[in-house]
């Protein structure tokens, strides 16, 4: 399997560590983690396998300028994949968000990238369930599953490496199929 390409958006940094830690976990079959407001469409496009990370922002948005972020994120990079052909691409998604304060737009970043991945032909993976999480609404679940790995590193931050963990054990064989 080619190296697996890690992007994050992050805000307060703490998307950074995690995308870090996974980097970790992954050992050389991982790139180093890059913030997605610092590469090009094309450096993203180089990869087969990759894992992206967000934060939730205010009520339900992707971290960008207009969030007042001092720099460009998720919110600028997604309109440059309008016109990419994600085909043959194989995506996990990992969000942060704060199920207590923002209960009605829990990790909604992940709800988001999973449509803008899905809509230009990726495949997305590594679904996780919403059992252990106490949450109103959110954009990033269908069914009983959230379309990525959700971690809410304010309430729950003592499960975040068991579910990293768990998450990475999994997408590995989906990244192989």
């Amino acid at each position: 399997m080619d190296k697996i390409g890690i992007f994050f958006g992050t805000d307060t940094g703490r998307t950074r560590l995690i995308a870090k830690q996974i980097a970790k976990k992954l050992g050389d079959t991982a790139a180093a983690p890059v913030n997605i407001g610092r590469t090009t469409l094309a450096d993203f496009l180089a990869y087969d396998h990759l894992i992206v990370g967000s934060p939730t922002l205010g009520d339900g948005m992707l971290p960008g300028e207009s969030c007042g972020l001092s720099q460009p994120s998720w919110e600028e990079f997604v309109p440059q994949l309008a016109a990419a052909d994600l085909t043959g691409k194989t995506i996990a998604i990992f969000g942060l968000g704060d199920q207590k304060k923002y209960t009605h737009e829990f990790v909604d970043a992940i709800g988001i990238l999973h449509d803008a991945f899905v809509a230009r032909g990726a495949r997305v993976v590594g679904r996780w369930p919403t059992a252990g999480y106490d949450f109103a609404a959110s954009q990033a679940v269908d069914g009983d599953e959230f379309l990525g790995l959700a971690l809410d590193q304010h309430h729950q931050p003592v499960l975040t490496e068991e579910r990293i963990d768990a998450w990475l054990a999994q997408i590995k064989t989906e990244f192989l199929r």
